[in-house]
């Protein structure tokens, strides 16, 4: 493992200003991408493929990694596309379509379509000698972008590729929380490392630490360089330039995104086709315990949204101050106030699908919501796993 010391164009996700950008107050976070005079004498003379979408934003004047690399002369032969695609578009789930860059000519090749497994073959890896990281992922375990990452490091170790990683801050890198996936019964497209929900890691540092625990296939191990962030700690409140979805559309959607993701795995919506997803929760069925309503609709990024034309009632946490969920970190609160209302009014039956389990990755949070225990009572179980995690993490760790 080698370890360096430490946007002209916009592909279409709305994004809104965060309320108060904390950066601003102090040094400017460097992103990974920004110090070129580290990483683009390792590309010299060789052939890069690039794994990003709209998030890869090189500094102050946004303009995309993929100019930014064509423009300096580096020899690109693919770029890989997670799951929503390239340009951030695409629902949740929905397979992403194989394609070419209108602007440079550049084929596209989707890691979230019907040709991902040849995508990871020896055709495609052989497109390369160099696989560039720039993607922004957002710290959670369930949140897809970080397991197409390991899928292509598998690839990289098998076909003897090397893997340059442009970090990225961690909007949630403030704390760590969550169980811990069991890997035995549970691990899955949205849970793919023995890692709690919300890891507290940058992908610089989570990529180090597959590799060092030995957890991608067979223990497989391909040649990784991370070039850090100046200036960021994992006490940095990072703002995002970009939407990292369709469904995360400002900073509030972000910070809320480990409490709210777990209606995904429930009958109650999140906000999805509304101008609030993930802030804000909700079911026809709950009106006798909550009088806010919101109307889920077809909408780009979310065109069959769950309960979709339907009233919903239940509570909108939009304008909730960040330190308020900062402090709260993973809060199950909210799922545990719909389960309970739902069935106080006999409509629980069916309130989660096998998909929590999946997201949760443990059984024991869904067993105990529905045997009527506490959020405090259900974080004490995953307590002492989080703590010993942390200590695992630690000499994986880049930034104070």
């Amino acid at each position: 493992m080698v370890l360096l010391p430490a946007y002209s164009y916009h592909w279409g996700c709305e994004w809104q200003s965060p309320r108060d950008n904390e950066e601003e107050k102090t040094e400017r976070v460097m992103t990974g991408d920004e110090r070129t005079e580290l990483y683009l004498p390792l590309l010299k003379g060789k052939r890069v493929a690039l794994f990003s979408n709209q998030t890869g934003l090189v500094g102050t004047e946004h303009r995309h990694v993929l100019d930014v690399l064509v423009e300096r002369g580096v020899r690109m032969t693919a770029v890989f596309s997670p799951e929503h695609g390239f340009r951030g578009r695409a629902d949740a789930g929905a397979v992403v379509a194989d394609e070419v860059d209108e602007r440079t000519g550049i084929p596209i090749l989707s890691l979230y379509g019907q040709n991902r497994k040849k995508h990871l073959g020896e055709e495609a890896i052989g497109m390369f000698d160099v696989l560039l990281v720039d993607i922004q992922d957002v710290g959670l375990r369930y949140y897809t972008y970080y397991v197409t990452m390991c899928h292509l490091m598998d690839a990289c170790a098998k076909y003897g590729r090397e893997v340059i990683i442009l970090d990225r801050p961690n909007p949630n890198g403030h704390y760590v929380d969550g169980p811990i996936l069991d890997m035995a019964s549970l691990r899955s497209g949205v849970g793919y490392l023995p890692i709690p929900v919300v890891h507290g890691m940058t992908l610089g540092e989570l990529a180090q630490m597959a590799i060092g625990e030995k957890w991608l296939n067979e223990g497989n191990e391909c040649r990784l360089t991370v070039i850090p962030c100046l200036n960021y700690t994992h006490q940095t409140h990072y703002s995002l330039p970009v939407a990292p979805s369709p469904n995360l559309p400002n900073m509030q959607s972000v910070y809320l995104y480990p409490s709210l993701c777990p209606f995904e795995g429930t009958v109650v919506s999140m906000g999805r086709g509304t101008d609030k997803p993930f802030q804000q929760y909700g079911h026809p069925g709950m009106k006798a315990c909550h009088s806010y309503s919101f109307t889920p609709q077809s909408v780009p990024g979310a065109t069959r949204p769950v309960l979709m034309g339907e009233k919903c009632y239940g509570r909108d946490l939009s304008a909730i101050p960040y330190d308020t969920i900062w402090h709260a970190q993973m809060n199950l609160a909210y799922v545990i106030d719909a389960y309970r209302c739902l069935k106080a009014e006999g409509k629980a039956d069916g309130f989660f699908t096998s998909f929590f389990d999946k997201l949760l990755g443990q059984t024991y949070v869904r067993e105990m919501i529905e045997e009527g225990c506490s959020e405090t009572e259900i974080r004490a179980r995953w307590k002492d796993d989080v703590e010993a995690f942390k200590q695992k993490r630690q000499k994986y760790i880049l930034y104070d």
